[in-house]
């Protein structure tokens, strides 16, 4: 009698196939988490980047005020003194971009709220002026951090967003009171 031969895998082996995936995904899991934080906080400084630099060329290219504020829920800047998300300079809660032409606000750009990210400013608000696209009053910088316990268990998250005299801004990956 000819006993035919069965092709596959013994419960036992699939057992243990199951087993090492297992351990190899609690290994791997962490780290991806700490990846997909440290993406969402560099994204987010990135269109901040983005709109800082839009604005800048804007008020270059229009010849008019621009400025860069964080906005309410319907979409206008909020006053000096409001506070958002965690305080006065708190930037959590989106911003906008404005154009000032004869003394109408246009929204240019608008970015919404991400509670997930914290971002701290220097102030409420920046403007840009013709014709260099100056920001005025000096040097401000924006912290990029992830809200709540991944902000210490993640330090390599937080990103720094620096805007010069000129208008010009850099991202550089740190704390903006960090040396790097």
């Amino acid at each position: 009698m000819i006993r035919a031969s069965r092709q596959g895998f013994t419960l036992v082996e699939l057992c243990v196939v199951l087993a090492v995936m297992a351990i190899l995904a609690t290994f791997a899991a962490p780290s991806f988490f700490a990846w997909q934080t440290r993406d969402r906080v560099d994204a987010r400084a990135r269109s901040l980047l983005a709109t800082l630099s839009l604005a800048r060329a804007e008020a270059v290219r229009r010849g008019a005020r621009v400025t860069l504020c964080r906005i309410d829920a319907s979409s206008h800047c909020l006053a000096a003194g409001r506070n958002c998300g965690d305080g006065i300079t708190d930037w959590s809660c989106g911003w906008g971009l404005f154009v000032d032409r004869d003394g109408v606000a246009t929204l240019l750009r608008m970015q919404p709220e991400m509670t997930s990210i914290a971002i701290a400013g220097a102030s409420t608000d920046l403007s840009f002026t013709p014709p260099s696209g100056q920001v005025i009053g000096g040097f401000r910088s924006f912290d990029f951090a992830p809200r709540g316990a991944d902000a210490a268990a993640n330090p390599a998250a937080r990103r720094c967003v620096r805007i010069a005299a000129g208008g010009r801004a850099r991202i550089s990956p740190g704390s903006c009171g960090a040396s790097a």
